[in-house]
């Protein structure tokens, strides 16, 4: 473009104009549409929880994170051709196997109940949350966030014995970013498991450990926030994406 535009026009003046006009040409985004028919309520009772949870309750967010995969690759850093010294991973490296994650996010302050698995086996979910709930006070009233496809919905004899004392509550279908546990994902992925090698499961179930340990050391809870929504705007459909 800076070639067609002359030889007074620099590159840096055209990206320069880009930018303020807000073009970007690579920029990219996604979506997900719901297909859940009571999207809507049941979108308000998710994002009710967070903005006023119940007095005295404890609101906890449990999501799982299957085949995080223990990578070994080796790591260094490099000389660019400006002289900069860059921190550069090699672009091979062996696969030691993979562990599932379960963490309960505590809403209201922050830390992290986790726990990791070999697979992502029904039994070892509900082994989780039962641990979870047997450590917290048997008077105490709690609300468990969970996604649509999870073990609890598919287990009422298991949810029976609860019933009094927690009430679980599903995000709508294709809706898992309404819960706070898939936004703690984030958190580990950023800070300890992105570029990292791992010689074993075992190496990397010790670095989860470690993140989530650092973690509740210095808890903060989600600032949660949405913009405006018109009523228009709360039908799901892809045609909210086009206008």
């Amino acid at each position: 473009m800076a070639k067609q535009l002359g030889s007074k026009i620099s590159v840096h003046a055209v990206w320069r104009t880009l930018r303020r006009e807000g073009i970007y040409l690579q920029r990219l985004r996604t979506w997900c549409v719901s297909s859940e028919p009571e999207f809507a309520p049941k979108a308000a009772e998710v994002v009710g929880l967070y903005l006023n949870p119940p007095l005295n309750a404890l609101l906890l967010s449990v999501d799982e994170k299957p085949s995080i995969h223990a990578k070994e690759r080796p790591s260094g850093y490099v000389e660019t051709n400006s002289g900069a010294l860059v921190r550069a991973l090699k672009s091979t490296y062996k696969r030691h196997g993979t562990l599932n994650l379960c963490p309960a996010l505590e809403v209201a302050s922050g830390p992290v109940y986790a726990q990791t698995t070999a697979q992502k086996k029904r039994e070892d979910f509900r082994a989780f949350l039962e641990a979870v709930l047997g450590d917290l006070p048997g008077d105490q009233e709690i609300h468990v966030m969970v996604d649509n496809d999870s073990t609890p919905k598919k287990n009422d004899d298991w949810r029976a014995q609860y019933e009094g004392r927690v009430r679980f509550h599903c995000t709508p279908t294709s809706a898992s970013w309404l819960n706070q546990g898939e936004i703690w994902f984030s958190l580990p992925t950023r800070k300890a498991l992105r570029g990292a090698s791992f010689k074993s499961k075992d190496e990397l179930r010790e670095g989860i450990e470690a993140f989530v340990q650092r973690h509740n050391q210095h808890p903060k809870p989600f600032h949660w926030r949405k913009r405006e929504v018109k009523g228009s705007q709360l039908r799901n459909t892809i045609i909210n994406l086009c206008n």
